[in-house]
Parts: C-alpha cells; structure tokens; sequence
C-alpha cells in the first residue's frame, strides 16, 4: 500500500517539528495541512468530523500529539514460531 506523498509530507512535519507542537497541543488531536496545524481536538472523530465539512478528506493528516513514538508505531505479538 503506498503512502499519499502529501501525507507522507505532513506527517515528516509532524516528526520533525514535534518538540515544538507539544508546547501547545500535548494530549490533542491535531490536523495537519500544508505543513501547518489547521484544528486541535478532544478526540480523532471531532477532529475528522470538523476538518471534512471545509476540507477534502485525504488532503489532512490527524495526529495524536504526544511525547515519544507511541502515537505512531504499533507492536505486534504473535505465537507463531518460524523453524
């Protein structure tokens, strides 16, 4: 599955200015386009909901705005064993 390029944009945004963005939305849903925070929310449907009645869905990025990678990286565990 390919990642939308403008997407894959916002969200190295995101990475790469995330020190500065928790200053002001730790804790927050926050929608990204163009590079720019554009809406802060209480929970990702809020955010979804309220950016898609003036934006195109797919042209935003939402991300949960927190210290560390645990918003953006997933484990998995499996008991499957591979001889």
């Amino acid at each position: 599955m390919a990642i939308n390029k403008k997407l894959k944009e916002e969200f190295e945004y995101y990475i790469k200015n995330q020190e500065a963005l928790l200053k002001d939305y730790n804790g927050k849903f926050i929608v990204i386009k163009e590079q720019k925070v554009i809406g802060s929310y209480s929970s990702q449907l809020e955010a979804y909901n309220e950016t898609k009645k003036n934006h195109e869905v797919g042209t935003f990025l939402i991300q949960f705005c927190t210290p560390g990678n645990s918003a953006y990286t997933q484990s998995f565990h499996s008991r499957v064993s591979f001889s």
